[in-house]
């Protein structure tokens, strides 16, 4: 009876349900009436972007001063865990699954295609596809992957690694780390149900829309590697395919899944570096890689707090896009800071936020360095017209034309759609661990996430991004999922103030330190 009741409980349906719900009602409502809700979750964006631009960029840049703080004062040195037992996993193996978590798939596609956008429409008065439009774009494209992104992930999970792995609360949960500053009614009550219910519909929303972007990644480059066209039900089957991985993955836990899936993925993305480099046109994209980090560190603070406030008739591609990419990051924040709980046991809180901020933006800065430098070179030696193809047929029909003017294309199609794939497995199967450990009601400070709850919310990730690409459902969920990032941008920083409160009247600074 008592082991009849467990499994009838193993899911919290009192944030699991009403999260589920509101997706489900979101998402059909948009089905049928798409051209509407985009037009006006459009016009909230806009409305948004015109009112809130500066408050986006100053919270990015505010909230990696906050996490230099915390690293470098005394908290910094607190252990996420017991002082005496070594880290959980090594540097290598915690880096690679916090990039591979962090990057994912769409570094493929940025680090390969962003900067067209940018040379089309190229801020700071340059002139349109001019040689300074294309380094402004790739530099953009570093850019995105800087520290502001890795910061806005990171600096929920000091907060979250201390209640599961010092504290060891039970429940590895936004409002239980909130308790600290809300007391207990409002934790255990509604109040509690309500910040819970907007982490998962944040989760799932942009788990669904993860999913659905990456899949074009694989799909236009696998179909150009077997040379047939990109149909719905070919879609569905790359979807299945590595939905069955990601699953299994997921299924088998950390150790056994994402850690070595992770490492894995940085050994092959090196291989196809250098493999790019030797036989394409590596002297090109060393100079041009070179040219593009300093563009970036010129322009940092262009790049940052650039609003273009001066031209009041309208702006350029890059104002829009880097509050929606604040935004969506910040949606995001929540389950990368849970994630990077998780596996950050026996780490500092110094070397979990370091760590992010620096091994990601590293990954970031050279994929985009090959990647972009590769599809500049077709383009100025009009081997591939990407600047015209991106506007006629977008970003992802740029991508394998420029894999397939490379040397050697068959080998390199096939090793960038492994890579893709694997990025989005480990993104998608550390998404489901995640969900999961959210959901569960199981005591996560002393074990893993019940096994029929990962497939449980694997399956329920997949159906929502397909039953969203069939139904034409996707780009508003994709506004819908960054607009979602205001409200989470002021939990995020509750968390912050929790964790220092936490930390503070347990004195962990002195007590849960490493002994010298």
């Amino acid at each position: 009876m008592n082991r009849q009741r467990q499994k009838q409980t193993i899911i919290d349906f009192n944030i699991f349900t009403p999260s589920l719900l509101i997706i489900l009602g979101v998402s059909i409502l948009f089905a049928l009436y798409t051209d509407e809700s985009m037009a006006l979750l459009d016009s909230i964006f806009n409305t948004i972007v015109d009112t809130f631009k500066w408050g986006y960029l100053w919270y990015a840049l505010i909230i990696v001063g906050v996490g230099l703080y915390l690293s470098f004062s005394k908290y910094g040195q607190v252990v996420l865990g017991d002082p005496m037992e070594k880290p959980r996993f090594s540097l290598f193996a915690y880096a690679s699954m916090l990039v591979a978590m962090g990057v994912g798939a769409t570094i493929m596609r940025t680090g390969m295609a962003q900067w067209s956008e940018v040379a089309i429409d190229p801020p700071f008065g340059i002139d349109a596809g001019s040689a300074e439009a294309i380094l402004a774009g790739n530099a953009y494209s570093m850019f995105l992957w800087s520290f502001q992104t890795f910061a806005v992930f990171v600096m929920v999970a000091p907060a979250m690694a201390y209640i599961l792995h010092v504290r060891r609360k039970p429940k590895m949960r936004i409002s239980e780390a909130c308790r600290v500053i809300f007391g207990d009614r409002f934790t255990d009550g509604l109040g509690g149900i309500v910040l819970d219910t907007l982490f998962m519909v944040s989760i799932l929303a942009g788990a669904a829309v993860t999913l659905g972007l990456g899949t074009p990644i694989v799909t236009y480059n696998l179909a150009e590697l077997l040379n047939i066209e990109v149909t719905f039900p070919f879609t569905i089957i790359v979807t299945v395919v590595w939905v069955g991985i990601f699953s299994i993955s997921a299924y088998v836990g950390i150790e056994k899944g994402i850690k070595k899936l992770s490492t894995l993925n940085m050994y092959l993305a090196a291989l196809l570096a250098l493999f790019i480099i030797f036989i394409g046109p590596g002297l090109f994209i060393m100079d041009f890689f070179t040219d593009s980090v300093r563009y970036l560190l010129s322009n940092y603070l262009n790049f940052s707090l650039y609003t273009h406030s001066m031209e009041l008739g309208g702006g350029t591609f890059i104002e829009s896009h880097t509050v929606f990419w604040i935004a969506y990051n910040a949606t995001w924040a929540m389950l990368h800071g849970v994630f990077a709980a998780v596996i950050s046991k026996g780490r500092t809180v110094k070397e979990m936020i370091m760590t992010y901020l620096l091994a990601p933006v590293l990954l970031g800065w050279v994929a985009t360095g090959v990647l972009g430098g590769m599809s500049v070179y077709s383009h100025i030696t009009d081997a591939v017209p990407v600047l015209d193809i991106v506007q006629e047929e977008g970003l992802e029909a740029a991508i394998p034309e420029v894999l397939s003017a490379m040397p050697f294309a068959p080998i390199v199609l096939t090793v960038f759609v492994i890579i893709a794939t694997v990025f989005m497995v480990t993104t998608l199967d550390s998404t489901t661990y995640t969900v999961a450990s959210y959901t569960t009601s199981r005591d996560m400070s002393k074990q893993a996430p019940p096994k029929n709850v990962r497939i449980i919310v694997a399956a329920i990730i997949t159906i929502l991004a397909l039953s969203l690409m069939n139904i034409g459902g996707l780009p508003p969920l994709e506004v819908l999922s960054g607009i979602m990032g205001i409200p989470i941008i002021v939990i995020q920083f509750l968390t912050i103030y929790a964790a220092i409160k936490m930390m503070d009247e347990d004195q962990a600074w002195k007590y849960n330190v490493r002994k010298k």
